[in-house]
């Protein structure tokens, strides 16, 4: 089994970087993985600590229609250069934790991804380049409000709510090009969406390049490589697993966003 590498927090409110272990428990590590954090001298046990998202990056930067066939079901061609945006840090959470529903949208879409962190600084980078500062890899699913995103024409808004970008449950190092990404709702054993990674339109390598000749990637950064076809709407109560081969699974579960009291806005 590749080895997986873990954030967690303690009872206590320590948080760690760590290797986890195949029973559960985390060893430490001295600092972040991708700035050569080195195994410390104790364990956590199963029970004593939360996982979190793998990493908590100055940003994320998504890539739209990366699939033609998805690029196709939204009615679009497929762009001609990587179609980037940005979602806050402020949206990325942990598996096994709540996406909420905003009061404001009638449609929350899943969108299932393989997810890059970046391991060190990358700027103006070739993609051969480009490849060696793609540190490893995680599960993302790029929540999205899709009648905001279609009102709004631009995207900030719809990708961009607390808790839109689900993201781990942990980072491997390597990856299969050809890994089967799949997404399930509920207790469907038929999933949503099923491609294989390597459908990509624009490679992770191509991507990063792509991205690092517009803005200085750091270390912890994540990309977000795309969604194939089958996106779909979920609904207060349900749950949405994203399942890629050689990583695992990444599990949440839909509540209503609390609506906050009315108040005027007056407008000078």
């Amino acid at each position: 089994m590749a080895q997986r590498y873990v954030r967690v927090q303690t009872g206590d409110g320590q948080i760690h970087y760590g290797l986890l272990q195949v029973d559960r428990q985390v060893r430490p590590l001295d600092a972040p993985p991708w700035l050569e954090g080195q195994p410390t001298d104790f364990d956590l046990a199963p029970d004593s600590y939360q996982i979190l998202a793998p990493c908590y990056p100055s940003k994320v930067i998504a890539v739209g229609k990366n699939y033609a066939n998805h690029a196709a079901e939204m009615g679009t061609p497929v762009p001609k250069e990587p179609l980037l945006f940005l979602k806050p840090p402020t949206t990325v959470i942990a598996s096994e934790t709540a996406i909420q529903y905003p009061f404001q949208t009638g449609q929350v879409d899943y969108e299932g991804e393989l997810a890059l962190v970046i391991g060190d600084r990358c700027v103006n980078c070739t993609p051969e380049e480009a490849r060696t500062k793609i540190w490893g890899y995680t599960i993302a699913n790029d929540v999205t409000a899709r009648d905001l995103q279609k009102k709004d024409g631009q995207w900030t808004r719809a990708k961009g709510f607390d808790t839109f970008c689900p993201l781990g449950p942990w980072i491997v190092r390597e990856i299969n090009p050809s890994a089967r990404l799949q997404t399930f709702l509920n207790d469907d054993s038929n999933p949503v969406q099923s491609a294989q990674i390597d459908e990509m339109v624009f490679s992770s390598d191509v991507l990063v390049s792509y991205i690092s000749q517009i803005m200085t990637l750091l270390p912890g950064d994540v990309v977000l490589t795309g969604t194939p076809e089958g996106v779909g709407a979920m609904q207060i109560g349900d749950r949405v697993r994203v399942a890629i081969e050689g990583i695992g699974h990444l599990d949440n579960f839909v509540v209503a966003r609390e609506s906050p009291v009315a108040k005027k806005v007056e407008i000078p």
